[in-house]
């Protein structure tokens, strides 16, 4: 294998084989297509920089011209042109390079990336195919292999592929979590939910997300929500927006008093269970036989770069004593680790507080009305206590001056 071919064939894979696969089709939440490898370039590769891009492209055009019969040359001016959206060139370059070494299974896997691009899938299933009689252990020719097999409606091959892909590198976060998704279609819901969890672990947002839907009903794993939370919040971590969306459900039920008593109670224990498992990280430290926060613990031993972070967390799941020692930080900060006026903990503080969160609403009342760290707002320092009793409130209006 040529080295300059196989770095090409790799990058432009990660980006190609979810990227094509946004056009497929299928029940939103077992869309195989969404994957933590898309995005709008590809890394390192100047994509979003246009102007270098053409310049490569002359620059390699020149070497093609003065080494025409190099597959090399050709096969990265595939991957320029690639990057410019030119793929009908960008076809032709890696179809030349083919003809001039046609036993390089990394040439077929480059056109196949090329052809999912413009899904032309069933081409796109030949130029793989061919790479893999080539060269049957390069994973990545059956992972697209995989992916082009369900745009194509054949779930039991893509199967097939994905698991041959896991057969060649089990480490493959992705590959898994795409096999979880068919297995849930096939209705083979716990091992879907095996290889979610190994998909969650490797750190795909949507892994997390699914992996939390499974807990909470019960979907090939035994229902718990307490362990919901915890995969939604590690999905929210990664920016999964449809995570977020759901802990804000369960923390405005738990609070809401058109909950009935015994589902409010269920939601609260299910987030003090999510904050019990935080302190599994940490097993140098003794865990206290009541229900403490582990943020405030980790704060009095000086590891304000464990407490910070743990803190947020527990105030994501409504910790009435993260709240406070949090209040305390946003106002003064801690030492070189963390400025005042974090903007990461006005948002905890915004977000449980639009969630129905006393606590909150109270501290943010305080932040707007004496304009810590930002314009001080006094009518909607006020309109966060509206509706709240006097007796929770009194000693902030004294404070306030309020009347």
């Amino acid at each position: 294998m040529r080295p300059r071919s196989i770095l090409l064939v790799l990058t432009v894979t990660a980006t190609v084989c979810s990227s094509s696969l946004a056009h497929s089709h299928s029940p939103s939440e077992h869309n195989p297509s969404e994957s933590t490898e898309a995005s709008g370039s590809i890394p390192g590769l100047g994509f979003n920089e246009p102007a270098d891009a053409v310049t490569e492209i002359v620059s390699l055009r020149r070497t093609v011209r003065l080494l025409p019969n190099d597959p090399d040359y050709r096969l990265q001016l595939a991957g320029a042109l690639l990057r410019v959206g030119d793929l009908d060139a960008a076809v032709e370059e890696c179809r030349a390079a083919i003809t001039l070494q046609p036993d390089d299974g990394n040439a077929h896997l480059q056109l196949g990336l090329m052809l999912m691009a413009k899904q032309e899938w069933r081409a796109a299933a030949s130029a793989l195919g061919e790479a893999i009689r080539l060269e049957p252990n390069l994973p990545h020719a059956h992972y697209s292999l995989g992916s082009v097999q369900y745009s194509l409606g054949n779930v039991p091959a893509a199967v097939q592929s994905y698991r041959r892909t896991l057969d060649l590198r089990p480490h493959f976060p992705d590959a898994h979590y795409r096999l979880a998704l068919l297995l849930r279609i096939a209705g083979r819901t716990r091992e879907a939910a095996q290889h979610l969890e190994t998909a969650a672990a490797g750190g795909v947002p949507q892994a997390r997300l699914f992996l939390g839907n499974a807990y909470q009903t019960g979907q090939g794993v035994e229902k718990n929500l307490g362990l919901a939370i915890f995969w939604w919040m590690q999905a929210a971590d990664l920016g999964q927006q449809t995570a977020s969306d759901s802990l804000s459900k369960v923390r405005r039920q738990a609070l809401s008093s058109e909950s009935t008593k015994q589902r409010r109670m269920e939601l609260q224990s299910a987030l003090q269970i999510y904050r019990n498992t935080l302190w599994n990280d940490f097993p140098d430290i003794s865990r206290p036989s009541e229900p403490q926060s582990l943020g405030k613990v980790l704060l009095e031993q000086n590891r304000a770069e464990d407490a910070v972070p743990i803190l947020l967390k527990e105030c994501f799941a409504l910790s009435e004593e993260a709240h406070a020692e949090l209040a305390t930080l946003y106002e003064t900060g801690w030492d070189q680790y963390l400025k005042a006026f974090d903007k990461n903990i006005l948002t905890c503080f915004q977000t449980t507080s639009a969630d129905g969160f006393t606590p909150a609403k109270k501290i943010l009342t305080r932040i707007y009305a004496k304009g810590l760290g930002l314009d001080a707002d006094i009518p909607k320092a006020k309109a966060l206590l509206k509706g709240l009793p006097k007796q929770d409130t009194q000693s902030l209006f004294d404070e306030l001056g309020f009347h």
